[in-house]
């Protein structure tokens, strides 16, 4: 995994006198205006970012409640903006590592444990959370930057060693497919992806005028449970298959994977796959008969994706496999 571009937040990334100034004017002009929905943040341009940041505080500690947290517990936030989370996680954590893009925001959020008990138990790392180098956490909470929402929820669940709960924000309807059952509208690759892997349930909806600047669009809480062990299939295997099957989701599954060039991807997996296998190749393979002789065998010829379940989809995939047919 590749290095962050910046590391621990130092005294180096504290705003100069002038530009502390400059933003306390700001803030003291943003106090004699009055505060609504629609207007940016006064300080911060955190649109650049996706990040709006959460300033109900009711809400907050809702969301830090839902992570039943430990004393012992080390905590992974991402997104702390200018801490109105991160507070209320320190009151009840061993420590929080605070992953923030905006080296701006870092800084207050530093300023506001400074001289403060919680400051011992708070690391601040500056950078891009995906190419982060993230450290053993056992708790995740996060008010997600909303261009970062699925590479956070799959990054999370590559994480080793696995953590015990995510308590994660997101855009509502991001939130919905990661929750979806099969035969709904939101019913998606993302859904079976995340739920093959992990236990998914909705918290809560929060509204939009709960944050600063309010976003264009509702959001809602999310709770992770990673499955511990996770299940033995290949995630390139198993995202493969659901690429095809959910590329035409209310289509019947043999007409899918008679679309164009499907046909010639899976041949020439199974080529490669008996060349490392030293299988001979018969000169008349029909990987198109193959193929419908799998999805007829196996029952799913006739079904759509959009009604298949997990165990749907996993049995059609060892179908597959038994033939020597890979999707990655």
């Amino acid at each position: 995994m590749p290095r962050a571009t910046s590391g621990r937040f130092s005294r180096a990334h504290q705003p100069s006198i002038k530009s502390a100034a400059a933003s306390s004017s700001s803030k003291n002009h943003s106090a004699n205006e009055g505060t609504s929905a629609g207007v940016r943040n006064p300080i911060f341009n955190t649109e650049r970012f996706g990040q709006h940041i959460l300033k109900n505080p009711q809400i907050a500690q809702t969301i830090v409640d839902k992570a039943n947290l430990r004393p012992t517990d080390k905590v992974l936030e991402v997104g702390p903006g200018t801490g109105n989370l991160t507070v209320k996680i320190l009151e009840q954590a061993k420590n929080v590592t605070a992953v923030e893009m905006d080296p701006r925001m870092a800084a207050e959020l530093t300023k506001r444990v400074q001289g403060k008990p919680e400051q011992r138990k708070l690391d601040i790392i500056i950078g891009d959370f995906v190419k982060a180098d993230l450290p053993y956490f056992d708790v995740c909470i996060s008010n997600t930057p909303y261009q970062i929402s699925s590479p956070l929820v799959f990054r999370l669940l590559s994480h080793r060693p696995i953590f015990r709960v995510a308590i994660l924000m997101f855009q509502r309807e991001f939130a919905m497919r990661l929750v979806a059952q099969p035969g709904t509208e939101l019913w998606s690759r993302l859904s079976a992806n995340v739920q093959l892997y992990s236990k998914v349930d909705l918290v809560m909806h929060v509204g939009k005028n709960n944050f600063r600047p309010a976003p264009q669009v509702e959001s809602s809480v999310v709770r992770l449970v990673p499955l511990d062990p996770p299940p033995p299939i290949k995630f390139e295997e198993f995202d493969g298959l659901g690429r095809i099957i959910f590329s035409r989701r209310n289509k019947m599954v043999h007409a899918t994977f008679m679309a164009k060039g499907v046909i010639e991807m899976l041949e020439q997996n199974w080529r490669t796959w008996c060349s490392t296998q030293n299988k001979i190749i018969d000169d008349d393979a029909n990987m198109k008969a193959k193929v419908e002789e799998v999805l007829s065998s196996s029952g799913y010829s006739e079904q759509r994706a959009a009604k298949m379940t997990l165990d749907d989809l996993l049995k059609l995939l060892s179908a597959f496999h038994d033939e020597g047919i890979h999707f990655a």
